[in-house]
Order: structure tokens, then sequence, then C-alpha cells
């Protein structure tokens, strides 16, 4: 009786949206996994717009498997009542920290970093998951911290909770990640009531500190230490002058801002995009399908693509107001800021005017680590959203 009613009080706009989201993105990847140079003919397949490579429906199929995976697991998610999760958040906490710290000793390294950790045949990123689980422990913690975040020393302790597992994701490294989970604690902040002026304050003046010891940095590279890489702080700023280095840290924004304006209002049509199906728009399935959808489907398939996300957005919103209880409201907000940081950072990095990070886009970019973060984050806000008044029998 109890588990029809939950399913009954369900977002079904909210879950609608994002398989409407992963539909698209199934379109995409096949797109930009899309060979265009000669194969065997029994390889081939013939398409309304060319031929496509049937190897590259692999990363297809993997996408929906997981996307199945992601949505099993959501529906556990909300089967177990959200009001109960406090009792484990110290548990949770541990094994968080746990995970991220046997990522630096056992960790899988591609792509100049280490952040995959291999059981068997399946490889994980376990700073994705951790995201979800330091939204739920953070949650509980600023759930008993109501009216005593409004001073420095008030939110020392917050900072610190946030601080241990960001300073293990650094050691990885994954500025990236780190940057969501700040994300994630200042939106997390504001809804638990702490100061705005002050949250304000903290970030404009964090900002003008890293801005300026950037500054000094590039002016005195013998004399100045940061706590990045070379290549952190290439990516870090390259977006402001990629032309630079046209053929090295700056190539990605520059194939990408081609892909995207090349699209037009109606795009050169799926799997006709010169940038993608070329290859020189690099990790066009990953961190740069954005590009593909700009350039293939144009504007009208952005704004589309941007919609959606929105409605997701505002659903999360939704239920974050609408939430029964401090700690379920905390829940989501904390997936919102999540995902809104992701949306922004992404969009934003593809078309020249944020950092390139190498965040994916929820629910679009492939990666099963991403995608069932994402469909465990929609369980945590459907759980909240089902909740959110007394079953009455």
């Amino acid at each position: 009786m109890v588990s029809r009613r939950i399913w009954r009080n369900l977002d079904y706009i909210l879950l609608i949206t994002v398989l409407l989201v992963v539909l698209f993105s199934l379109v995409a990847i096949a797109s930009a996994t899309h060979v265009t140079t000669p194969v065997d003919v029994d390889q081939e397949a013939p398409l309304l717009f060319g031929v496509i490579n049937l190897n590259a429906l692999d990363f297809v199929i993997k996408q929906l498997i997981w996307t199945f995976i992601g949505l099993a697991v959501m529906s556990l998610i909300v089967m177990f009542n959200y009001e109960d999760w406090p009792k484990y958040t110290r548990t949770l906490y541990i094994i968080n920290l746990l995970m991220l710290l046997a990522v630096i000793f056992i960790g899988r390294a591609a792509l100049g970093a280490q952040r995959w950790i291999a059981i068997g045949p399946f490889v994980f990123q376990p700073s994705e998951f951790a995201k979800i689980i330091i939204i739920i422990t953070f949650a509980n913690f600023l759930a008993h911290r109501s009216g005593r975040l409004n001073t420095i020393k008030e939110l020392l302790p917050a900072f610190a909770f946030i601080g241990l597992p960001v300073l293990l994701i650094l050691m990885q490294p994954d500025l990236g990640t780190s940057l969501v989970f700040f994300a994630i604690m200042f939106g997390m902040l504001y809804m638990a009531g702490a100061n705005p002026k002050l949250l304000g304050g903290i970030i404009g003046g964090g900002g003008l500190i890293c801005f300026s010891w950037l500054y000094a940095y590039f002016k005195n590279p013998d004399k100045v230490w940061v706590p990045l890489h070379d290549y952190q702080i290439d990516r870090l700023t390259i977006f402001l002058d990629p032309f630079r280095d046209p053929l090295g840290d700056g190539y990605h924004i520059i194939q990408s801002q081609i892909a995207i304006g090349s699209g037009g209002l109606y795009g050169k049509g799926i799997f006709n995009g010169s940038q993608n199906q070329l290859n020189f728009l690099p990790e066009q399935h990953t961190d740069f399908i954005f590009s593909v959808v700009g350039e293939e489907l144009g504007f009208i398939g952005t704004v589309l693509l941007l919609a959606l996300f929105f409605i997701i957005v505002y659903r999360g919103i939704v239920i974050s107001y609408r939430a029964k209880d401090t700690f379920g409201s905390l829940l989501a907000t904390g997936v919102v800021s999540m995902q809104v940081f992701h949306i922004l950072v992404n969009v934003g990095m593809t078309v020249g005017i944020m950092p390139v990070t190498g965040l994916p886009l929820p629910f679009f970019s492939y990666g099963g680590s991403s995608m069932l973060t994402n469909m465990i984050a929609i369980g945590v806000l459907q759980n909240v959203y089902s909740r959110r008044k007394k079953l009455v029998f």
C-alpha cells in the first residue's frame, strides 16, 4: 500500500523530462561516434543522413545499459524513506573518504589524472558518487545548524566538512569536481539560512584572491607558487584567449566555437556536422557533446536541450520548497546546485566563456559513472517529492 502511494506521488514531469534528455543524448552520442571514413561493406548500415559504423553503436548500447541500470537504482532510492538516512550519514562520510583515498593509491590513470578504480571488468569514478554522498551527509550536517550560520566562525565547521573530501579530490587531480563540491556547499548553505551577504562576500573575496594570485604567478612564475599543475592553470585561463595556443590547449575551444557557430539556426543535420564527423572536434561524445548539438541541430536544437534542462532544474527547485522538512529541502537543493553548475560550466566551456574543466553534461555526455550518479540524484529528488505529505490510509 505504501509503495503504491509513493509511486503515485512521483514527479512525473521531472521523470519524463529526464527520459527525453536521455533519448536526445543517444542520438547525439550516435552522431558523435559516427565514422565517415570508409569501412567494410558488411560493417555499414544506410541511414537517412549517411553511413554509420556499427561499431560506433557500442557507445549508444553501453549508454542505454547504464541508463536502465540508473533507472533501477533510482527506483531503489525512492523506496527507502529519506527521513531514515541521517542515521547512516557518519558511515557514509567515512566510506566516501576511504573511497577517495583509495583512488590515490590504487586508482587507474588516464588523460593525466588518476580518477578511476577498476573492479574486474568495471571501471568507475568514485568522485562522481562522492557528490551524492556529500549532498546527503552535508544536508544532515546543516539540518542541525539552522540559525547558527551567520558568522565566519559558525561557517568554519561547514568548510572543514567539505574541505577534507575536496582535498582528496584535488590530489587526483580533479579540479572540476572540486569546484562542483564548492557549488553544492554554497547552494546548500544559502538554503540552510546562512547570511547571504556573508556568502556573497566569501565568494567574491575568494574569487579576488584567486585572480590576484594567478596574476602574480603570471608576472613572476619563478617566485610565486600556486597549488596547481601547469596544465590546470592553462585550462583555467586559455578560454580568455584560445588563439595564443591554437594547436594546444586552445584547440578544444576553437573547434567547439567553429562547430557551434557553423550550425546556424537549423544546423547541418544529424550525422552531417563537418567538425564532428571529421574528428576536428575533440572529446565530442563526452565533454563537448553540446557542440555536436549546436553544429548538427543548430540554435533550435540547443534551445530545445536547454529548455529541457530548465524544466529539470525548475522541478528540483519546486521539490526543495515543497519538502516537508529541512533535511529534504537541503537534499533537493544539493542536487539542483550540482546539476546547475554542471550545465553552466559544460555549456559555457563549449562556447568559450568558461574554463575547460572536463565536467560532463548531465544525462547527456557519454559515461556510466555520470549517468548513474545523475539517476541517483533524480531518485533523491523523487524520494523527497513523493513524501512531501504525510501518507494517509
